[in-house]
């Protein structure tokens, strides 16, 4: 079936036009991977695809509300990660409690939460991959080329301004500038 996926995967991505890197030996079982720039839902159509072609499934975290039949069989078919937003524990507690219980998770998170050019982004992709002791992948949709590419792996550490600043440093080498300051960095 992962072949078969992959092929479909292939003949879906290239005719748009779009190269997409192999992933390099960093890629493994657990990751949170983030992309940037979002500029339009063919990013998350993309993104999915791309995870097809290397025989993978990556997953998103979606409103546990949007998961009603029949819906909810496509959304678990996709990768779709149902958050109850309401509970006490949080969108990070529950995305670290999955983690926990997988041998393998490949969480896709876009830090911009909207396709709108941003002034800040959320952080929440730091809290989740130091919760459950996974590194961070970054990702940039490189529009300019039409290439999907991956630009290197940081282990969360202790301080979380350090880690954005290698984030961000990673971004601009590949010619993307986004904001250092985080949404939750104004509270």
């Amino acid at each position: 079936m992962k072949t078969i996926l992959s092929v479909a995967g292939r003949f879906l991505y290239f005719p748009m036009g779009w190269r997409f890197e192999p992933p390099p030996p960093y890629v493994s079982s657990k990751h949170v991977i983030i992309g940037f720039p979002h500029t339009s839902n063919m990013d998350t159509v993309r993104a999915f695809t791309g995870f097809r072609i290397i025989k993978r499934t990556g997953h998103i975290m979606i409103k546990k509300e949007a998961f009603f039949w029949p819906l909810s069989i496509l959304l678990h078919a996709l990768g779709g990660i149902p958050v109850d937003r309401r509970a006490p524990q949080g969108a990070v507690e529950q995305m670290v409690d999955v983690f926990n219980s997988r041998d393998e998770f490949l969480l896709a998170i876009v830090p911009e939460g909207t396709r709108k050019k941003i002034r800040t982004f959320k952080t929440g992709f730091w809290h989740i991959a130091r919760g459950a002791g996974v590194s961070i992948v970054c990702r940039y949709m490189d529009n300019e080329h039409k290439t999907a590419r991956w630009l290197g792996e940081i282990i969360p550490g202790e301080d979380k301004m350090a880690d954005l600043i290698r984030i961000r440093d990673l971004y601009e080498k590949a010619g993307y500038r986004f904001p250092l300051e985080s949404a939750d960095s104004q509270r």
